[in-house]
Order: structure tokens, then sequence, then C-alpha cells
């Protein structure tokens, strides 16, 4: 299984970067994959650390992927990391083992501390319209504009039925992003 969340990272000059991504739970440990080259991997090599964000604020995941990263966070208790403020739960993660591969290594993370900060309300199907949507946003160089159009129709009838404010301001930089995408400003995120 496939969790996602937001993964926050630090250079080693102390830059954060935030990430959404996948993650799975492998024998008790937590593991990322991400492709290279990225951001996320190269400081994940360089610190050894992370942290996992759940949070309920999908304009978060839609901002990372439309260039809007600048969320507020907070230092983590236990690795020389930061975690979103706003995030319901994190786990602070420490490197334990690296699976090379040439396109998408696999690091193996022990988690050294873990803490929830707010109650999860329950499941809200534009949430998970604006991942899925956030998801399409992160291949449109790999999938074809008749296959993302189909699916972007299909999950607008979860924003149009279940959205709030904030699932409605994800969902509008995520449609922004795939027209620019369109109009040839590929690399605007």
């Amino acid at each position: 299984m496939i969790w996602e969340a937001v993964i926050t990272t630090v250079s080693p000059s102390g830059r954060v970067h935030i990430a959404p991504m996948g993650f799975r739970e492998v024998d008790g440990r937590v593991v990322l994959a991400p492709f290279r080259p990225s951001t996320t991997l190269d400081n994940l090599l360089a610190t050894r650390c992370a942290a996992v964000n759940l949070t309920d604020d999908v304009r978060v995941i839609a901002g990372c992927l439309t260039g809007r990263r600048d969320w507020p966070t907070l230092p983590c208790e236990h690795v020389g990391c930061v975690r979103l403020d706003g995030a319901l739960a994190h786990r602070e993660l420490r490197l334990a083992q690296v699976e090379e591969d040439p396109q998408r290594p696999r690091l193996h993370f022990d988690t050294v501390f873990e803490q929830t900060h707010a109650r999860f309300r329950g499941f809200n199907r534009a949430q998970a319209a604006v991942v899925e949507a956030a998801i399409l946003v992160s291949r449109l160089h790999m999938l074809a504009a008749e296959k993302i159009d189909s699916e972007m129709r299909y999950l607008a009838i979860a924003i149009d039925k279940t959205a709030g404010p904030h699932e409605r301001e994800a969902w509008s930089w995520l449609v922004e992003r795939i027209e620019e995408f369109r109009n040839g400003k590929r690399d605007t995120a």
C-alpha cells in the first residue's frame, strides 16, 4: 500500500524543501522512492533525515506542484529537519538503508519520533479528487491530454459536490497548471 503525504527535507545549508510523495511501510520502516534527479533525493542522501507530514490541507500538495512551496514549518524534535506547522501528524525519519537504482532508488528510514497534532475529521471526496488531480499534474509530461481531460472531468464532480474553500483553491491551481503546461510554460512549478 502507498500512503500519500508531504515530505519535508532540508539541504546541508538549511534550505527547506517541501514535496508531496507517496511512501510505503516495509518491515517496520518507511520507504521513500524519489525519482532522479530531485531536490528531495539530494537532501535525503546528504542529511540522512526527513519528516513525513500527514495533512488534510490539500493546498499544500497542490501548491507544491504549482510553484507554491512556502508553507510554515517548525523544527523537528529529534532529527535535523523541519515539519509542516499545520500537519495533523508527523513522523521524524533517519536513513537506515539505500537500495540503489539508476532511476528511482529506495530509501529505508527508521521512525525516531512521531506525534499527532490535531484530530482527523474524516474523508472528503473533494480532498481525494485534489490528490488525484495533483498526481495527474505531476505526470503531465507522461500522459496523453485525452486521459488527463477525461480524469479531470470525472474528478470535477467531487469538487462540485463536496469541496470547501481550500479544496476549490487547490483545484484552481491545478487546473491553471494544466493550462500553463499546454501553453508551453512547462517548468513553472
